[in-house]
């Protein structure tokens, strides 16, 4: 099985990779604005590298829950310093974490090679027009509603059959417009639109999604459904965050998105090792 982001190519299977988050956001849910500023954000970045991280995810809007959008303006100007300095600095891919084709198309000019979008389940196709001709890895995600609306009673009769055949309709839509299946990653949107329970079960029914033969790449850090699972409060859920990764790891993830990299990296090797001695 093939990744390919522009000059980028990763065959599975192979280790799993991580995926470290930078958020360039003032009001982010997890690190409270810390990066904001476009020299504290590079050296975030690098420190990731350093830690393992093998492909950097860089967004200038938060998505959490109730969050609401901000200009492209905006997001271009938190962004577009951060790419420009990071592109030719780092060896690993850079990720664009953004809904908005104009930024999206901004962010790769200056050196992204994914795009990784929260609102895959648009109609227009402009956002994969615009992947397919750029040759980038896109990331597409299940979400319902908008980061402002996505947790007002989300319900579902089964839910990992559901996040199922979202990718199965949304392969079809991007290959449509031009996108080859090599250029996809899925990600069930854990947190995007479902209760603490809807994420429990699509992470134990996860199995379900590694029939359309692509990555599947799963972000869980510091999520509050964690923190309703065990009550464990935002800065308590690196135990339970880990517990996840290598969880979905031994279940058929490729791609684990965390900010706390050193430690994902680490888990997620020991998971594979013991998984080699048990086959």
């Amino acid at each position: 099985m093939l990744f390919r982001a522009c000059q980028f190519e990763f065959r599975f299977p192979r280790p799993a990779l991580v995926m470290g988050i930078l958020n360039v956001t003032p009001d982010s849910f997890s690190d409270s604005g810390r990066f904001f500023q476009p020299e504290a954000a590079v050296a975030h970045a690098l420190d990731l590298v350093a830690q393992g991280a093998e492909i950097l995810d860089i967004g200038g809007e938060s998505t959490r829950p109730g969050a609401e959008p901000v200009s492209e303006a905006e997001e271009l100007r938190r962004v577009l310093p951060v790419f420009a300095a990071l592109a030719g600095r780092v060896a690993v891919p850079l990720s664009i974490d953004t809904v908005k084709p104009a930024v999206a198309a901004a962010a790769l000019a200056a050196g992204a090679s994914i795009v990784n979008d929260i609102a895959a389940h648009r109609a227009e196709p402009e956002m994969w027009r615009l992947v397919a001709g750029a040759g980038a890895g896109y990331v597409c995600m299940h979400m319902r509603g908008t980061p402002a609306t996505m947790q007002a009673r989300p319900e579902y009769g089964a839910v990992a059959a559901e996040v199922a055949e979202f990718f199965a309709e949304r392969l079809d839509r991007l290959a449509a417009a031009g996108v080859a299946p090599e250029q996809v990653v899925l990600d069930p949107g854990i947190g995007f639109g479902k209760t603490a329970e809807h994420n429990l079960q699509l992470l134990t029914g996860l199995g379900s999604l590694t029939k359309f033969a692509r990555p599947i790449v799963i972000g869980v850090s510091r999520k509050s459904f964690i923190g309703k699972t065990v009550g464990a409060g935002l800065e308590q859920r690196l135990p339970g965050s880990l517990a996840c990764a290598c969880w979905v790891v031994a279940h058929g993830a490729q791609i684990i998105r965390a900010h706390d990299v050193a430690e994902t990296a680490q888990a997620v090797r020991m998971t594979e090792a013991l998984g080699s001695w048990n086959s």
